[in-house]
């Protein structure tokens, strides 16, 4: 596979280009780039399935540099010093990322997961974009499938539901969808969304939590009429952040 590196930091470059060597031997540089401008450039010159990408760079974004190419053909990787809300953009995005100083197994992770995948696509470009200018949790997420990747509202979730490695998907207006990543991870940045695990293997909206049905071993109810098991553990949590719903 060809990619190029697109950073402002020339020791940034050095340790990404080196890295590349001692963890994706099967990665070729056609080259590097400082810039908005001269990434462009280069991507003119040359053909590269990857773009590792920084974000802020002394003469614009990323962003800046994706609306001016045709971005839809490549597969492209962020690299970013960004703080945590960052992190929460770029899960909701269901886009690549490394965090600085990177890691080698995460950077051969990343490379691992984008070779079997189609080009990023502009709507989960547009998607970053907005969620990191976002000043609370991002309104909309996307959702990768075997198939495709889709774009929700976050508030039309009504729960999460385990499916092994998978996570099975149910909203407001009826449909589902089988989602390639675990529970465990959409948990993780979810909560600032108004989510709560209630159970090992359920992930619920409270906007979307009609009532809870204390005896028969506690379940609640949801908006859609489902039934959704409370763990021993968690229903001392529960109960208190229902007591706050005002």
């Amino acid at each position: 596979m060809q990619a190029v590196i697109i950073d402002d930091m020339p020791l940034a470059r050095a340790n990404l280009r080196a890295d590349l060597e001692d963890h994706c031997p099967e990665i070729e540089i056609l080259g590097e780039a400082e810039g908005v401008v001269s990434g462009a450039k280069l991507l003119k010159q040359v053909n590269p399935e990857i773009i590792f990408l920084d974000i802020d760079m002394n003469d614009g974004s990323g962003f800046d540099l994706l609306e001016m190419i045709d971005a839809d053909r490549y597969k492209v990787i962020f690299t970013t010093a960004s703080d945590l809300h960052a992190i929460r953009a770029f899960q909701f995005s269901a886009i690549d990322y490394l965090m600085k100083p990177i890691d080698g197994d995460l950077l051969a992770k990343a490379v691992n997961k984008v070779k079997g995948q189609a080009p990023t696509e502009s709507s989960q470009i547009s998607l970053l974009r907005n969620n990191m200018n976002a000043s609370k949790a991002p309104e909309k997420i996307a959702l990768h499938t075997n198939e495709k990747i889709v774009v929700r509202s976050v508030n039309e979730i009504i729960r999460c539901e385990s499916m092994g490695n998978y996570t099975q998907f149910f909203f407001s207006d009826g449909d589902k969808l089988l989602v390639t990543k675990t529970l465990k991870e959409f948990d993780a940045y979810l909560e600032e969304a108004n989510f709560f695990r209630a159970h090992q293997s359920h992930l619920v909206n409270m906007d979307h939590i009609k009532a809870y049905i204390k005896n028969e071993g506690g379940y609640l109810l949801m908006d859609d009429g489902s039934h959704v098991s409370v763990s021993v553990r968690k229903k001392p949590v529960l109960v208190e952040l229902l007591n706050k719903v005002k």
